[in-house]
């Protein structure tokens, strides 16, 4: 009954008492222009536009002695000059223990159908990380499911990876293992700018009823605005973070930044800020990383938030913005190959390019070893592919490219394999297994 009533008082107490009334003046290229609320709102503030048709959210993105300049969710087609804009105040979700297993927008309103009951403590969407002198030091190593992760790059609790890959190339799958796999309490799924026929396929057959029972995910499709889109990343890092405050180790998966990082373009062009960044407002890099701040160890007496964060690369480009602003305050990152896809080998990790900062500390003396030799060899054939392939290559040249052309295929195959019942043990007595040459 507490909680029932817990629910009910958090409803009551955002009905607001009295709203502060604006009216539109100017309408433009995307942006409305708004009177009456410049003394009264504040920079980000959400406002209602109440037009002829439905009514239509906004955010406040400046505000000057004449007003204020709103952009609206959606489009601006039916507004007018004179419609009433309705003060609605500063941006927050109130997350709940009962959204575990749903299907939320931005916004905290239900996707699936289902009545959602808010949270009685209100959480702002865009809060500080811990004080960095606060904070532990990233824990021990997690079984993930992946044989490739639980040994070669291993991911630790409160760790923050990249993901770095292209359009098509297994990113998604890779995802919904980490969110069945990985040994966590809860796991936190952001889909930003998603098209909307994969939502459901992701939720029901990728994830797979097993993986959503732990899961909440927080979505906003391609078509929404990039109000929606952006605040969906910061939606689903206050939901992680009232599950961390209760002590529990949360998995963040986020897909993508890229996504992300494009919303916040918008928003910032429209906001009158120029773009000097290859086409991004400086500002992107502060919002990615006060973004990827907020995740990893928390302070003493609460949980961790290890995330993993997807970034779209097109033609493998790891030096393009967002890629480059991510992975230089990420501990560690990993990179698909769209060449490793297209001969099936799943998931397509270019593992001479993808590094784990939990390194050597997440493994023991013995396990470095093994990761050090088939580093090694893979770096081995690597070079030496293209002669072999041409058949210019002759054996007994260099021992330790023979070495490699005989433990290749079963080194290929181990890094496509699911981790066995014995877990991470396991998985490095295959790999030790594989490095023995046929």
């Amino acid at each position: 009954m507490k909680d029932i009533f817990a629910n009910l008082l958090s409803e009551i107490r955002d009905i607001p008492l009295a709203t502060r009334i604006g009216r539109v003046v100017e309408l433009g290229r995307g942006t409305l222009r708004v009177v009456g609320l410049e003394r009264a709102a504040s920079l980000g503030d959400r406002v209602l536009i109440r037009g002829s048709s439905a009514p239509i959210g906004g955010e406040i993105l400046r505000l000057s002695r004449d007003g204020a300049t709103v952009l609206p969710d959606g489009s601006a087609e039916g507004l007018a000059i004179g419609d009433m804009v309705d003060l609605i105040g500063a941006t927050a979700i109130s997350p709940d223990d009962s959204w575990i297993g749903r299907i939320v927008d931005p916004m905290g309103r239900p996707l699936d159908g289902r009545p959602l009951p808010r949270g009685d403590a209100p959480r702002p969407l865009r809060a500080d990380a811990p004080a960095a002198a606060t904070r532990r030091r990233i824990g021990p190593r997690l079984e993930t499911g992946v044989a490739v992760f639980d040994t070669l790059l291993p991911l630790a609790r409160g760790q923050r990876i990249g993901l770095f890959a292209g359009s098509g190339v297994g990113k998604s799958s890779l995802l919904a293992k980490f969110a069945q796999g990985v040994a966590a309490d809860v796991v936190v799924i952001a889909l930003i700018g998603e098209r909307g026929r994969e939502l459901r396929e992701f939720t029901e057959k990728v994830l797979g009823p097993e993986g959503m029972a732990r899961s909440v995910v927080i979505t906003a499709t391609s078509d929404q605005s990039p109000l929606l889109r952006r605040r969906c990343a910061w939606a689903a890092m206050a939901v992680a973070e009232h599950f961390r405050d209760q002590g529990l180790h949360v998995l963040f998966l986020a897909d993508s930044v890229t996504r992300f990082a494009e919303a916040h373009r918008e928003i910032a062009l429209a906001a009158g800020e120029e773009a000097s960044l290859r086409g991004y407002p400086p500002s992107v890099s502060h919002a990615i990383m006060s973004l990827a701040e907020r995740a990893g160890p928390g302070p003493e007496g609460s949980g961790d938030i290890t995330a993993v964060f997807s970034v779209l690369v097109p033609g493998s480009d790891m030096d393009e913005p967002v890629a480059d602003i991510l992975r230089g305050v990420l501990d560690g990152h990993v990179v698909m190959d769209r060449k490793i896809a297209e001969r099936g080998r799943y998931p397509a990790i270019d593992l001479l390019r993808s590094v784990s900062r939990s390194l050597p500390d997440a493994a023991t003396a013995d396990e470095n070893l093994l990761i050090g030799e088939a580093r090694r060899l893979l770096g081995a054939w690597d070079r030496a592919e293209m002669m072999i392939q041409a058949g210019l290559y002759v054996n007994g040249s260099d021992a330790l490219v023979d070495t490699a052309m005989k433990v290749w295929p079963a080194l290929d195959a181990f890094l496509a394999e699911s981790a066995p019942e014995t877990g991470v043990a396991g998985s490095f007595e295959r790999l030790a297994k594989a490095l023995q040459p046929k």
